[in-house]
């Protein structure tokens, strides 16, 4: 693949770089008060448009298939949203003791108490040839559970460093959260045929107001210059997200396979990528209405920014393993049926 081809099939990583160093260049045109308006136009107009445009794209009109797979659906939400926060939790009190910055440290917080994303799981689970219908059925569930839930775990864990009260808070996750998905929704059931035809590019559209959001955030941070990111922590952070993924990774591994467990190998796949992926697109707007005028918001946001690509990555470069490990499982299984008993 050529570099050109490269960049295009990547540009919303290489559009969060770009995005960042522009923020490092010209601050002032992002921050409050400034040319954008970030106080309206990210904090109520992108942040609502992101969860229009979820709401409008979601599937679930197909996710009926999935729903009675309930011990599945039990084990991911669980893992995602219980299990992974207490097990980051417990880290950090161990990781705190150390040099890296706290702040950097809060924000791997913030990436556990994410829910799944809406589409790199669902992929990489296509890509194996899991069980697509659960990947589905547990990115949707987890995103709209976690409109509720992931606002609680991030006040349960790191409180609320805003002075906006937390009805404010909740009010304002309601009016630019809930609010756009269910009429994404209402809307998607009178313009499904349309949107099937013309498959509109909703995760682009999506990305791109992501990074307008990232930019702002960057925008406040370099604008105080008594921020400054620690080159040493960052690079600490970022072999402690891939070890986390890869450790959590495994974990739902051995759960799923363990005898009785009952769980097909499609159903493993599915388990391991909505389990441990993080969703960046849901996460980002939140951090910034619970985090509202928090001058540390984007070191907080930094581990979930690299979080993000990290998961794709090495998902992406497992792919062929996972395949073979369950196309082995697959022939197994129907050998050991097919065996007289």
């Amino acid at each position: 693949m050529g570099l050109v081809a490269r960049i295009r099939k990547e540009w919303f990583i290489v559009g969060i770089v770009l995005v960042i160093l522009s923020a490092k260049l010209q601050p002032s045109i992002g921050v409050k008060g400034g040319p954008l308006k970030p106080e309206v136009t990210v904090a109520y107009i992108a942040v609502s448009l992101i969860f229009f445009n979820s709401g409008l794209s979601l599937k679930t009109e197909e996710l009926t298939s999935a729903l009675l797979h309930v011990r599945l659906h039990l084990f991911v939400q669980s893992f995602t949203l219980i299990f992974f926060p207490l097990a980051v939790w417990l880290l950090l009190k161990v990781l705190s003791l150390t040099a890296i910055d706290q702040w950097l440290l809060r924000g791997l917080q913030t990436v556990s108490c994410m829910p799944p994303p809406v589409s790199s799981a669902v992929i990489l689970t296509k890509a194996v040839g899991g069980n697509e219908a659960a990947a589905i059925f547990n990115s949707a569930f987890g995103s709209f559970l976690g409109i509720v839930v992931t606002p609680l775990l991030l006040l349960l864990f790191l409180g609320s460093s805003s002075s906006v009260p937390f009805s404010s808070i909740f009010s304002q996750l309601f009016m630019t959260v809930v609010v756009p998905l269910i009429l994404g929704q209402v809307c998607r059931g009178f313009l499904r045929e349309f949107l099937e035809r013309q498959k509109p590019p909703f995760g682009a559209i999506s990305s791109a107001v992501l990074l307008m959001i990232i930019y702002t955030t960057f925008c406040e941070t370099f604008s105080n210059p008594s921020i400054e990111l620690d080159p040493t922590s960052l690079l600490l952070v970022g072999l402690i997200i891939f070890s986390i993924q890869i450790s959590f990774m495994l974990l739902t591994f051995a759960f799923s396979t363990r005898p009785g467990s009952r769980f097909s190998p499609a159903d493993t796949v599915a388990i391991m990528f909505c389990s441990t992926h993080k969703s960046l697109t849901l996460g980002i707007p939140m951090l910034k209405i619970v985090f509202e005028g928090y001058e540390h918001l984007s070191l907080i946001s930094v581990p979930l920014l690299i979080y993000h690509p990290a998961q794709i990555l090495l998902g992406s470069v497992l792919v062929p393993t996972i395949r073979s490990w369950m196309t082995s499982r697959q022939k197994a299984v129907k050998l050991s049926a097919l065996q007289p008993i």
